[in-house]
């Protein structure tokens, strides 16, 4: 268990001086509920406003960072997200603005922009195809191809899933998701996809469809693979960002790449 106090010099709300200090969003409402906070030496479980030469101390056990950053400048910050971390816990622990997500179990690379302009600037690239994003995935079975597929999405709000279909069905948007074979085995395949359309759960819901899900997907994958197999996590990581003339200097016409820890484990 570890200690940390907190002398306060501004007046500010608790949860706003927990983030100035270090403790993400979610971890510091968790600490308010576990009685984890003392100010002036007495337990807190509200979000009270603090006033000067208050002092907080907070106990916790160390925390698995979420996220790490790859580059960051004036304009846009790019980082690493974990899995089991929501998008939107990223923009509220970095104060920057979302532009694109990821799904709470995928892991991978970011874009964030840290004012208005990089936000508007970011949002019409990605609008207008001019970033490409890369994925790498491992699927259940052999699965050799170099392909652009191409089907149809229905999202079901309440449920919090979609279906794949091979024709246009009512309701339905159209989907293209690019997919190459780096390595395929008999028990699994380690493949490189760009989806061309960007749509919720379409990597996931999409290969699927294909008969081969993504190892550790719980939603669209099969019950005795999943099993199998013993994920925690899908293995699904947006491991590059491509960046065209996007009209922010610092990121025309780069390119960003991380890639996943469990690839150095991948039985292939």
């Amino acid at each position: 268990m570890f200690k940390k106090e907190i002398k306060i010099d501004k007046a500010k709300k608790l949860l706003e001086t927990l983030a100035d200090n270090g403790f993400s969003y979610s971890l510091a409402n968790k600490l308010l509920r576990n009685k984890d906070v003392r100010v002036n030496g007495k337990v807190c479980k509200e979000n009270v406003k603090l006033a000067v030469g208050d002092l907080v101390t907070v106990f916790y056990k160390e925390e698995v960072k979420k996220f790490h950053v790859v580059f960051e400048s004036e304009n846009v910050l790019i980082i690493c997200k974990e899995a089991s971390f929501m998008s939107e816990e990223v923009e509220k622990e970095t104060g920057a603005f979302l532009v694109h997500r990821l799904d709470r179990n995928t892991e991978g690379l970011m874009v964030l922009a840290k004012n208005l302009e990089a936000k508007t600037k970011l949002e019409k690239a990605f609008k207008n195809h001019k970033v490409e994003k890369f994925y790498l995935c491992e699927v259940v079975g052999f699965f050799q191809t170099n392909k652009l597929f191409t089907a149809y999405l229905v999202k079901d709000a309440e449920k919090s899933v979609v279906k794949i279909y091979d024709k246009n069905v009512a309701g339905s948007q159209k989907i293209q998701t690019r997919v190459e074979t780096l390595k395929a085995k008999k028990e699994s395949s380690l493949l490189k996809v760009e989806i061309i359309s960007g749509k919720t759960h379409q990597i996931r819901a999409h290969l699927a469809h294909l008969g081969h899900a993504i190892i550790g997907d719980g939603k669209y994958g099969k019950r005795e693979d999943f099993q199998r197999f013993k994920e925690k996590h899908q293995k699904l990581f947006a491991y590059s960002l491509h960046f065209k003339d996007v009209g922010i200097e610092e990121l025309d016409n780069q390119t960003f790449q991380k890639y996943p820890k469990w690839m150095d484990n991948v039985n292939l």
